[in-house]
């Protein structure tokens, strides 16, 4: 069975993040074993500087895990039966899986630091450290920790168990053979670990095919769903979405935008209420690359590019051939993307590379090359084999005709936040800015001058 691109991403991201944890659990074991900064009473400044990088990679994954379980409650929510997005039961069902295991594997990585902090006052203290560069606010452990056994909290856990429970051999079935498979696994072992009896709230309920129980388990899942949202919601740190906002450029504004792209753009954009936005510093916290459409890719000569080749059938998979196309890094990982990505947004801007047409090229053969790779959760443009958000302009454009990026020290990595980009549009610096459109400061699109002076705007009263 296939699934929409929302499940099957958040299962891809739900693996991603929980290898990503396993591998972070292993290092702060590593570097709280030594007992060094206890014994001490401080830390020195390149233990400080190794927790502030650990710190920084597991806010980042536990946020992304948070907005993808409210994504999928909000994805499968019956409330709009006339939108063509609803899903359908089976659909439903393995979106609960994916929240499900994506709760899990939040909840394992509140307690491993709880288990593993507990008395360590000189450690408490440092995980309740503020760190503005990535707008982490000071008390983050502590509000995480109350969540953690706050009784409301397991409340609306336990309707998402309830349903795990009665419908477990039934998910098995429905993800076997597809992208959702590890996430039995995952759910199982977790479960496992923390010895959580699978009976203990499916005593009065026998285990049946969610196909064939009717509404009441159709109320169930969406229960369940909801109760994973509100669940994961609360470890936010009083940080709370619109659950049903949808971001979207309207059809106008979308239209507008395609008619004044090109290939090699760059797409920086903002989603209003979207979790990300409180550990993003800045208004503008997230890019995209435009790649183009089909028919230019073709007349390019994107086919018969070495790095190309084994990516055109990605390129022909990705919606229809008149639809442009992006690369893009999400949690998910960098993956050819059709402009609705980059549309479901609030604000975009749009800047352009100064360069050749055979420049842009080669930019576009370089950003296809990363297709498939990880997301970074490290935020560490040092290493290529997981990339962030702008880290795909950046290797795209690095070194052409002498395009070069200011890489700046954050949390102890050198990074590229979108907003560096805008800035280096502004002054003409490699990239200009094309269109801006951005609701709260104008109703229309921008474009040539006025483009870079709402950008300033939205840049000064963020």
């Amino acid at each position: 069975m296939s699934f929409p691109e929302t499940i099957t991403d958040g299962a891809r991201a739900v693996v991603g993040i929980s290898d990503h944890f396993n591998r972070l659990k292993a290092v702060a074991a590593d570097l709280l074993e030594t007992g060094a900064a206890t014994e001490r009473g401080y830390f020195t400044p390149s233990e400080d500087e190794r927790v502030r990088q650990l710190l920084v990679s597991y806010w980042q994954s536990r946020n992304a895990l948070i907005e993808l379980v409210v994504t999928l409650h909000h994805a499968s929510s019956k409330r709009d039966a006339s939108d063509a997005e609803q899903l359908s039961n089976d659909e439903r069902a393995a979106a609960f899986l994916v929240a499900w295991t994506g709760a899990l594997v939040l909840v394992d990585a509140a307690r491993f630091l709880r288990h593993n902090c507990a008395g360590r006052s000189i450690v408490l203290k440092k995980l309740n450290e503020p760190e503005p560069h990535f707008g982490i606010p000071a008390g983050t452990y502590d509000r995480i920790q109350s969540s953690l056994t706050s009784p409301v909290h397991a409340w609306h856990l336990y309707h998402a168990r309830e349903y795990w429970n009665a419908n477990r051999d039934f998910l098995c079935e429905l993800s076997s053979g597809t992208e959702l498979e590890p996430m039995i696994e995952i759910s199982c072992q977790l479960l496992a670990e923390h010895n959580v009896d699978l009976q203990q709230y499916a005593v009065a309920r026998a285990r049946t095919r969610a196909r064939q129980t009717g509404n009441k388990s159709r109320d169930l899942v969406g229960r369940a769903l909801y109760g994973l949202q509100k669940a994961v919601s609360r470890l936010i740190s009083g940080k709370f979405t619109h659950i049903g906002h949808k971001p979207r450029l309207p059809p106008d504004i979308a239209n507008r935008v395609r008619s004044l792209i090109r290939p090699g753009d760059v797409f920086v954009n903002r989603k209003e209420h979207a979790i990300t936005n409180y550990f993003l510093p800045g208004f503008w916290p997230h890019a995209a690359f435009y790649i183009g459409r089909i028919d230019q890719l073709e007349q390019m000569g994107i086919a018969d590019h070495p790095y190309g080749q084994p990516r055109w059938r990605r390129l022909l998979d990705c919606d229809g051939p008149c639809q442009g196309r992006v690369v893009e890094a999400l949690k998910d990982g960098v993956r050819i993307r059709s402009l609705a990505s980059p549309f479901a947004a609030d604000a975009i801007t749009v800047i352009r590379p100064r360069l050749s047409t055979e420049e842009i090229t080669e930019a576009i053969s370089r950003a296809l090359f990363h297709d498939g790779k990880p997301y970074d959760f490290d935020f560490d443009l040092t290493r290529s084999d997981r990339l962030v958000c702008t880290e795909v302009v950046y290797r795209s454009f690095e070194g052409l005709a002498g395009v070069n990026f200011s890489l700046t020290d954050r949390a102890g990595r050198k990074t590229l936040a979108a907003e560096d980009l805008l800035n280096m549009a502004l002054d003409r610096q490699h990239f200009e800015v094309v269109a801006t459109y951005s609701p709260g400061h104008s109703p229309k699109v921008a474009t040539e001058s006025g483009a870079a002076d709402l950008l300033r705007t939205t840049l000064a009263n963020r």
